[in-house]
């Protein structure tokens, strides 16, 4: 006799068991139990911060089959597919747009698994979960989804929306010296400048992986991350809480670039590591130095990739300046269901221009590939 599915929610994952949600969740970092947990436990998605955990868990004879991280909204802050216009058009005509339903990584512009299954009909059963708990609210979101689960999504009936990140492909070099050979002569120079004056300035630049990260390196990155935050008038997502938790449970998934000068350091840039993949997440400095940026960012993150044979380092959302420093565009895929019938129309209807808007876009900056044709 076949083990019946059943469904639940849980507002934590303390009572999930690590072991079974790692076990469906594969090499993505963000979506391990413990990187979700620590968003949860810090209090930096919380109802509090308007990220209320909603997760589906599907299980299957006892044992976990199937999850997806769902969160009750009060705002779209922290997302980075945009709506707040249509928020705005649900205002105008005296309608609710919040609270909405969300299935995304809190503050983590990053394709992966949102249906975290052990097959396609357990993939299908939270999908459909999902759709049905959104008849509570005006609409449900799936952000940043792997492209097999955003056509499944379609299916049953979800809207599919593209955007566009810069990610760095390696294409078996040897060194950043074979990398810049690639490139067309006026990026190479260009490149090559922007890393000497970095140099000129007295900056060096020093890697630490995982538990090499001390209290003390943690405490000092969130200080240079807080602060770029404060520069533009705002709070960071993620408390110093959360990060001690992720070192402590999951190190080796992260690389930390410290640039100091004169002995002591000055900026940090924190990328996390997962399966082939290098992803640049978080950046700030206490001083600015001119082209840091783009050297503890881009470079640092590029030069790894290479010693250490990673197929992709992905530089994160937005950022056309990512173009000339060798990372390319790609379209990634979100699914959007609104209850409301007449709006659900002219979004379809929006959707349809937008999409071929990205992919003219995307093909006007393919015309400006840094690469030697």
């Amino acid at each position: 006799m076949a083990t019946k599915d059943s469904l639940r929610v849980a507002e934590s994952l303390a009572g999930v068991s690590a072991a079974q949600w790692n076990a469906l969740a594969g090499g993505n970092p963000f979506v391990r139990h413990a990187f979700l947990d620590a968003l949860l436990e810090s209090g930096c998605a919380s109802a509090r911060t308007g990220w209320q955990p909603q997760f589906l868990l599907l299980e299957r004879g006892g044992t976990l089959a199937g999850a997806m991280p769902l969160f009750v909204k009060s705002h779209s802050r922290g997302e980075y597919v945009f709506d707040w216009a249509w928020a705005e058009a649900y205002a105008r005509h005296g309608l609710e747009y919040y609270p909405k339903l969300l299935g995304a990584i809190p503050f983590t512009p990053v394709t992966g698994p949102r249906l975290i299954a052990a097959d396609d009909a357990a993939r299908t059963a939270l999908a459909r979960a999902a759709l049905a708990a959104a008849g509570d609210f005006s609409s449900l979101h799936v952000l940043f989804s792997a492209d097999a689960e955003a056509r499944l999504l379609e299916t049953q009936g979800m809207m599919l929306r593209r955007t566009v990140q810069f990610h760095w492909e390696n294409a078996g070099y040897a060194s950043f010296d074979e990398f810049l050979a690639r490139m067309s002569h006026q990026r190479r120079k260009n490149i090559r400048q922007e890393r000497r004056r970095v140099r000129e300035a007295g900056v060096t630049m020093r890697w630490l992986r995982g538990a090499e990260i001390t209290e003390r390196d943690w405490t000092f990155f969130h200080r240079c991350y807080a602060r770029t935050y404060a520069e533009h008038g705002s709070r960071p997502y993620l408390s110093l809480e959360f990060f001690l938790r992720v070192g402590q449970s999951m190190p080796e998934s992260f690389l930390l670039v410290v640039a100091e000068r004169g002995g002591a350091p000055v900026a940090a840039a924190l990328d996390v590591i997962g399966g082939d993949t290098l992803y640049g997440r978080y950046w700030g400095a206490l001083e600015h130095v001119p082209l840091l940026h783009f050297e503890a960012c881009y470079y640092q993150a590029i030069e790894f990739a290479i010693r250490h044979g990673l197929a992709r380092f992905e530089g994160g959302a937005q950022g056309e300046h990512k173009l000339f420093r060798g990372l390319l565009p790609v379209e990634t895929l979100s699914a959007h269901w609104l209850a409301h019938p007449r709006f659900a129309e002219a979004v379809e209807d929006y959707l349809s221009r937008e999409t071929q808007g990205i992919a003219r876009y995307v093909n006007e900056l393919n015309e400006h590939t840094p690469f030697k044709v």
